[in-house]
């Protein structure tokens, strides 16, 4: 127990990643309701594999109370996408680390009245700027469903690469999902800054 306690107070905090329009940071309890709210809704829980529809009351609190401990033990980073302009919530993005093998897996959500004004993908070439640069990741790799199309154009818009369509590969509302993973490594991020 005491290991644990020294492990968290060396592990530094996670940093606020800014871009043109967004703020990136850890997200605080004080989002819970907006989250519940924003993402608990039809459109959004529909096209994220791990989302549920209603969002049960007082889950986003649990949820939000499990970052620190992920941050500080390395295996995720997730960030509230807030607008600078008007500190607006405006979706969440992270990135799910397999340290053993340098690579990330890339997830986000965008509120629905903001979708459409490139935030998803503002929001994600800072987290994969943070992941080469400041987390040592060699592979960074993205999913989303075949009948969603335009997060594959975000992914598409990064630099990733198509890699395949793992068909029939998990469940959302008791009916199979076809996913389309993209990738980008490195070398091929360095080579588009």
């Amino acid at each position: 127990m005491l290991k644990d306690c020294i492990r968290l107070i060396a592990v530094p905090d996670q940093p606020t990643l800014k871009t043109e329009r967004l703020t990136l940071r850890p997200f605080q309890l004080d989002d819970a309701w907006d989250v519940e709210r924003l993402a608990g809704m039809r459109e959004i829980a529909d096209t994220t594999l791990n989302i549920p529809h209603p969002y049960p009351v007082g889950a986003a609190n649990a949820w939000i109370e499990s970052h620190p401990l992920a941050w500080a033990d390395g295996t995720n980073a997730t960030f509230a996408i807030v607008e600078t302009k008007t500190g607006k919530l405006v979706g969440a993005i992270s990135l799910m680390i397999k340290r053993d093998h340098r690579r990330a897996e890339l997830g986000y959500w965008i509120a629905r009245d903001r979708w459409n004004n490139g935030y998803a993908t503002e929001a994600s070439q800072k987290l994969l700027d943070f992941g080469f640069e400041f987390l040592g990741m060699h592979r960074i790799e993205a999913r989303h469903f075949v009948r969603n199309p335009a997060s594959g154009e975000v992914m598409r818009k990064l630099g990733m690469q198509q890699e395949g369509v793992e068909r029939d590969w998990a469940i959302k509302w008791d009916r199979f999902e076809s996913l389309v993973v993209y990738s980008i490594l490195e070398p091929e991020w360095r080579a588009r800054r």
